[in-house]
């Protein structure tokens, strides 16, 4: 910034300099001083030619100098605002990273990604070619028109005279402008979320025959969009009209009354020259400003976007005191957790249970009554509105968020793998994981023979969450990603849900690897997956209707005991691998550890 700033004050200078040359030939070589005239002593001395010959290698030099200074200023300006952006930028996308599952649950997802791409990269182009160089214009604006009053104050206040209508016309258009880009920016985040809901269900688009229905919603912005682009293009050109007339009138005052002043001998052809050359070049930032308000509401209207987002403030985040979580056993409770998304609407009411370390609790009940919200508060993506959870007889609000969540493993229903290799996906589960351990995870969860079987086996690159692969080999992956993780507590919500008997064995067969000697909870609807379990939670409008063992519900008769009627009372071989009739008896599960992949794998987030 020091450098750009000597650049611009040497600018200055050199402006300031270069009419000089012209005002020399003009008043000692073309048209001679007259006698009695004040006349500067060494320029009077010298022959013509020698004044011409000077003054054109003064401004040869002159505007030499001063085209380094410009490109040294501008290069600065655009080192100085892309450095920043870019910073901003990462400052952003780190900051959506830490805004709560309340918050991204709400917005639009393509409408992110323009904020973070879009907006700063019109910002930053904004900044780098409009703003930082009127900044500069600004400062030559200043000198002008200080020289100006010093040469002449009459002809200077002349100069000045439309600065009142200026203002008023700026003010005016430039309202309008503004306006006009934020609906075009809100619009263009709007097609962006649209286009990247219908890519991201294209399967689901061209199977319904939506693509004509997508396409006129798309169509419809877009035509909206270009409206306001085209509206804000003849505002613009209307304000750069208008101050163009508005120079040529002060331009047009001082060119009638300088001239008379030449005419009456109080002022020289060369200095009226000079005049108009500063006038010129001290109303260029004015022109500029007229030109570049376009692009700068644009500007404007995209720094609003960015900082909407600063603004929010996370509602997950680490307390001031808050601690490295140690190696954790996994003992969990619930003490009287009462959990609502909208204030007055609570989604668990009062819910509270206890947990051994290594015990398998099975949560089931109907869709709708906060079965996965539930696990998600072990995980902290929430915090309740009253009542603790607390992991090995601490609130978990105690620990810091990385170091509590790294020693979770989380295998979803829906999938979600990333563009990248079977290698690295598994390998996100921990991030020095060896290609050994890689391999020993995929293998704990029968992923390893079909992915030596793809084309570049552990480092063939993955399509977009997956869909290259299909769901049992997707959810096979997931699973490796939490086995190399080597958490104590686990969490499971619907992994075989939608998945055809061969895949469902092979990951149930996974899952039974995975879960032996972790805190497991379960999330399934169907009830043959739920025999084993040490705990069951029956969740029946927000609350916890039925709790404890197999044998106990069915032996209670109650709601859980009606549903496994109705589903044949049917079971199947348990997670943990025990015998249903020692599950259903309520045997609780064994002291198994849990797999180790390495016995060098200890510390936070791993069982030694």
């Amino acid at each position: 910034m020091a450098g750009s700033l000597l650049a611009i004050i040497a600018e200055v200078f050199l402006r300031l300099l270069e009419p000089w040359m012209l005002a020399l030939v003009l008043d000692y070589v073309v048209m001679p001083p007259r006698s009695g005239t004040k006349q500067l002593p060494i320029i009077s001395s010298m022959e013509p030619l020698t004044i011409l010959l000077w003054a054109s290698v003064g401004l040869v030099v002159a505007v030499g100098l001063r085209a380094l200074a410009v490109y040294a200023s501008k290069v600065s300006f655009a080192l100085i605002g892309n450095r920043v952006l870019t910073e901003v930028r990462g400052d952003l996308y780190r900051h959506l990273h830490s805004l709560s599952m309340s918050y991204h649950n709400k917005a639009r997802k393509g409408d992110l990604t323009v904020r973070v791409i879009g907006d700063i990269g019109l910002l930053k182009d904004v900044v780098v070619t409009a703003m930082l160089p009127l900044f500069g214009n600004a400062l030559v604006l200043v000198g002008m028109v200080a020289v100006l009053f010093l040469l002449n104050w009459q002809l200077a206040l002349l100069a000045l005279v439309t600065l009142p209508l200026f203002w008023l016309s700026t003010v005016s258009l430039t309202e309008k402008i503004h306006k006009v880009s934020g609906d075009q920016r809100r619009r263009e985040g709007s097609m962006a979320s649209s286009a990247s809901e219908a890519f991201g269900s294209m399967q689901i688009v061209q199977a319904l025959s939506l693509e004509r229905s997508f396409l006129d919603a798309f169509s419809g912005q877009n035509k909206k969009s270009l409206k306001q682009g085209v509206k804000g293009a003849r505002l613009a050109a209307r304000l750069e009209r208008t101050v163009d007339l508005l120079v040529a009138v002060s331009t047009a005052l001082v060119l009638y009354f300088g001239s008379l002043l030449v005419l009456g001998g109080e002022l020289t052809a060369g200095a009226l020259v000079v005049f108009l050359t500063y006038l010129k070049n001290a109303l260029r930032p004015v022109r500029d400003f007229a030109k570049y308000t376009g692009r700068m509401a644009k500007g404007v209207a995209a720094g609003e976007r960015v900082l909407d987002v600063f603004q929010q403030e996370p509602d997950i985040e680490d307390s001031p005191d808050a601690v490295s979580a140690p190696q954790l056993r996994g003992d969990v409770r619930f003490e009287s957790v009462t959990f609502s998304y909208e204030p007055g609407h609570p989604v668990l009411r009062e819910i509270s249970f206890e947990v051994q370390a290594g015990q398998r609790v099975a949560i089931v009940g109907a869709s709708g009554h906060g079965k996965s919200t539930l696990v998600n508060l072990i995980l902290r993506l929430y915090n309740p509105q009253s009542g603790r959870v607390l992991v090995d007889g601490r609130d978990i609000r105690d620990y810091t968020l990385e170091s509590f969540r790294s020693q979770i493993g989380v295998v979803l229903q829906d999938t979600l793998l990333f563009a990248a290799t079977v290698r690295e996906n598994i390998g996100y589960g921990a991030a020095d994981a060896t290609p050994e351990e890689i391999e020993a995870a995929a293998r704990l969860a029968n992923a390893h023979e079909f992915i030596e079987a793809l084309p570049n086996g552990y480092d063939t690159v993955l399509g977009e969450r997956g869909v290259t692969l299909s769901g049992g080999q997707r959810q096979r992956i997931s699973i490796a990603r939490a086995a190399i993780r080597d958490a104590p507590i686990l969490i499971l919500d619907e992994p075989t849900t939608g998945l055809d008997g061969e895949n469902a064995r092979l990951v149930t067969d996974a899952l039974t690897h995975l879960a032996r000697g972790r805190t497991t909870f379960l999330i399934t609807h169907d009830l043959r997956q739920v025999a084993s379990a040490d705990q069951i939670l029956y969740l029946e409008d927000q609350r916890i209707a039925e709790q404890g063992t197999q044998l106990e519900l069915l032996r209670a008769g109650g709601r859980y005991a009606a549903l496994q009627a109705m589903a044949g009372g049917v079971r199947q071989a348990p997670v943990d691998g025990s015998s249903p009739e020692a599950r259903a008896a309520g045997e609780p599960m064994g002291g198994e550890p849990p797999s180790t992949l390495s016995p060098a794998r200890t510390g936070p987030g791993r069982r030694g």
